[in-house]
């Protein structure tokens, strides 16, 4: 077996890697976020907020799990997608697997700030000296950094994305349409997480939810298609010198 067909091999292997972790991660979030959080989180509460978490302590909990499930997921995604397009842009392919690293960095992080929501709700000896109005108060900002953890995040995944849908428009591994969709849905939304941070009420002008939706729907549309087409090793996509 020649070192083309070995590569071929070796990324169509990755290819059905990559949709198998685009769908999953997709049904981890959606599971931690509608089936978990929208559940326990009072809007504007923090007393009943923090009354449903210690109520449902373990489902909480498993809320964190989903947060780090969610990071090794990416973390495997990563290297798939490093072996599909290593052989298009070595140095492009680095550059989206940094920005996801980053990215699912911060899933850690707000799994570390989930788990001082719990501290400071529990039983510790030093919990004493605050009554119960501020510790509740104080998770409440807890729980709020885990979650502005993600739009720090946010341009990271939509450069990734940006990036791969560049190198998948250039391969032709995929439908030129829909890596075109790719890099339009993901440039959007590095626009909009942007604009988030710098000027907080963006979002009363864009709703939140529509800054990575294009992104979500392209990555869905993308993991489908892999996983039941893989990818086509007839593009032409040529090794660039990088990678020689």
């Amino acid at each position: 077996m020649n070192s083309t067909s070995t590569l071929n091999e070796s990324q169509g292997k990755a290819a059905r890697v990559t949709g198998f972790t685009l769908l999953f991660g997709m049904a981890i979030v959606v599971f931690a976020n509608y089936g978990i959080s929208f559940r326990l989180i009072v809007p504007g509460n923090a007393v009943e907020t923090a009354r449903n978490i210690m109520a449902h302590e373990t489902l909480f909990r498993a809320n964190i799990a989903c947060n780090l499930i969610y990071m090794l997921n990416v973390l495997v995604l990563i290297s798939s997608l490093y072996v599909i397009l290593k052989p298009v842009d070595q140095n492009l392919v680095l550059v989206a697997t940094f920005s996801r690293l980053i990215y699912a960095l911060m899933w850690g992080f707000s799994a570390l700030k989930m788990l001082g929501v719990l501290r400071l709700l529990g039983n510790d000896v030093y919990l004493p000296v605050f009554n119960t109005d501020q510790l509740q108060a104080l998770a409440r900002m807890n729980l709020g950094s885990s979650y502005d953890a993600y739009y720090v995040g946010l341009p990271f995944w939509g450069l990734a994305s940006a990036v791969c849908s560049y190198l998948w428009f250039k391969s032709r591994y995929i439908p030129k349409g829909l890596a075109a969709f790719g890099i339009i849905s993901s440039v959007w939304c590095v626009f909009c997480a942007f604009a988030f941070l710098v000027f907080p009420h963006y979002a009363a002008v864009v709703n939140a939810s529509w800054f990575d939706v294009p992104m979500v729907i392209f990555e869905l549309t993308l993991g489908l298609w892999l996983l039941i087409k893989g990818f086509s090793p007839s593009g032409s996509a040529v090794p660039n010198a990088a990678t020689n």
